[in-house]
């Protein structure tokens, strides 16, 4: 019998590295990051180690997950305990306020759409003046074509859920603009996925 409550994701694992190097370079020396959809902890284990000035608040709505995250951030000096969070909530807890960063990944295309604009009001009630808002995953770009992994990737996903799929880029940033969130730049990433760096408009 295993009694280790760590998950284990093997995309978290692919993805860490090109991630953090982005971090690295987007984020100042310090500052408070609340991760929305945390899964494993896998990625706070490894983003909190890669940026020692931050302090990490992972979160998820499910009480699994906040087990494995435990497991994963135990002995980090720099990771906050987990909180149970749920992006449709219409108040999220008081211990995410004021974030300089939100972080959240391959969360949009495995939630119903309505957890988009959640996400976004979300955000923007919680980032700090000059706080970003990070998303990591595959999306729908207009007018570039889409690889056949993520063709196939989206139609696995509608058949598992009908809510679910890839969400097309313009659409998310619609939905950012309608809080006061715009794009600053997009990040090529490996695997086909993107890297959205979002911020108040100005």
């Amino acid at each position: 019998m295993n009694d280790d409550p760590r998950q284990h994701s093997p995309a978290a694992e692919r993805n860490r590295s090109a991630i953090l190097a982005e971090l690295q370079r987007l984020l100042p020396e310090c500052g408070v990051a609340l991760e929305i959809a945390s899964g494993t902890g896998q990625h706070a284990a490894y983003f909190s180690a890669g940026l020692p000035g931050w302090q990490w608040l992972p979160s998820d709505p499910e009480p699994d997950a906040l087990a494995s995250i435990k497991a994963w951030c135990e002995g980090s000096t720099n990771v906050l305990a987990p909180i149970k969070l749920n992006v449709m909530s219409p108040t999220w807890p008081g211990a995410a306020e004021s974030a300089d960063a939100v972080f959240c990944a391959n969360m949009l295309h495995i939630a119903p759409w309505v957890a988009c604009a959640a996400l976004m009001r979300g955000a923007a009630r919680h980032l700090a003046p000059n706080g970003r808002l990070l998303l990591y995953g595959p999306y729908l770009v207009d007018g570039e074509p889409v690889t056949p992994s993520n063709t196939a990737f989206d139609a696995e996903l509608r058949e598992r859920n009908p809510a679910w799929g890839l969400r097309r880029l313009a659409d998310v940033l619609a939905q950012a603009k309608v809080v006061g969130l715009h794009l600053r730049e997009r990040v090529e990433m490996p695997s086909n996925n993107l890297l959205l760096v979002l911020e108040r408009a100005v």
